[in-house]
């Protein structure tokens, strides 16, 4: 998910009334709950990143080991301050213990929201380098960051009032979003299941919730002939027929692709593998998953080398 999902969720934590457990409780909770992004710097690799996203930095050995350090870090931290004498006297006692186990729970709601995307993660890194995908929830979400943030802001003002039900927000949102995952996770299934009788056999299938719209699905599957196909689903029903995603689509074997470090990282990734054919023959390998018009040029990887002839109509 987006980090403002993130730091929402850890905001949220806090507000139920976690922060009053120890001094510095909001930071460990909100920065525990994006810190597992720091694979993100790996971007600077290019295609290359798609095989260090989401991986070591999600798994079980990171999840231990990073609230520890943030905990150390924050406590060190309130001590430099006390001894320069710049430490906010409202800040409540600092407890190692506790900003460990604050840390740990916030580090942990990251994977699980990582999970939900159809992006991937890869929750046993370095154990197992498998590939989870939730397709629950778009990883941008209006609605969450909507009725979250609301519910943060209500329970800090009421806080900063004094009111004694300024709990009562930030429990509202956290029960809203377990609730609103549920019923998103019932969507997918019921998108699936149609999706399954869309085509003989298909190979992949993929119901994958759709960008600003929650309560739609774009179900994508591949047939035999490794052609891609796209069509909407919302619980009123299918929107049209299926369409090919691209009409000049190659049906490339793995196994004869040209090799190269970005390549390999691609299909290490990919779940959706799909070759389409340029207008000079030459082949681009694509994911169906991210090839909306928005997005499909920071998923892609020219292969060299390989030609293409164009595919018969099907």
């Amino acid at each position: 998910m987006d980090n403002l999902t993130h730091s929402l969720v850890g905001a949220l934590l806090g507000q139920a009334s976690l922060k009053r457990r120890t001094g510095l409780a909001m930071p460990a909770l909100i920065i525990g709950a994006n810190l597992p992004d720091v694979d993100a710097t790996c971007v600077i690799y290019g295609t290359e990143s798609l095989a260090m996203r989401r991986g070591l930095t999600h798994g079980p050995l990171a999840l231990v080991m990073l609230p520890v350090v943030l905990a150390t870090v924050l406590y060190a931290f309130d001590r430099w301050q006390a001894r320069g004498g710049t430490r906010p006297e409202g800040r409540l006692p600092v407890r190692f213990g506790w900003l460990v186990a604050l840390s740990f729970l916030a580090c942990l709601t990251h994977p699980a929201l990582d999970w939900l995307n159809v992006y991937g993660i890869r929750l046993l890194a370095p154990f197992s380098q498998r590939w989870f995908h939730g397709d629950t929830l778009f990883i941008v979400d209006w609605v969450l960051w909507l009725v979250m943030g609301f519910a943060t802001w209500l329970s800090w003002r009421r806080d900063r009032h004094g009111l004694a039900t300024w709990r009562r927000p930030a429990r509202y949102g956290l029960a809203f979003l377990g609730i609103y995952i549920a019923l998103n996770g019932i969507l997918t299934g019921m998108a699936e299941r149609v999706g399954a009788g869309l085509a003989p056999e298909p190979t992949v299938l993929i119901a994958s919730p759709a960008p600003g719209q929650p309560w739609k699905r774009d179900i994508i599957f591949a047939d035999s002939t490794l052609r891609w196909y796209r069509v909407g689903w919302t619980p009123l029903g299918l929107q049209g027929q299926p369409l090919m995603m691209e009409p000049n689509q190659c049906p490339v074997e793995v196994a004869d692709l040209p090799r190269s470090p970005a390549i390999d990282a691609f299909l290490f990734w990919s779940r959706a593998p799909l070759f389409a054919r340029g207008d000079d023959g030459a082949v681009t390998l694509y994911d169906a998953r991210f090839y909306d018009p928005r997005a499909r040029g920071r998923f892609a990887v020219t292969l060299p080398g390989l030609q293409c002839e164009r595919p018969p109509a099907p």
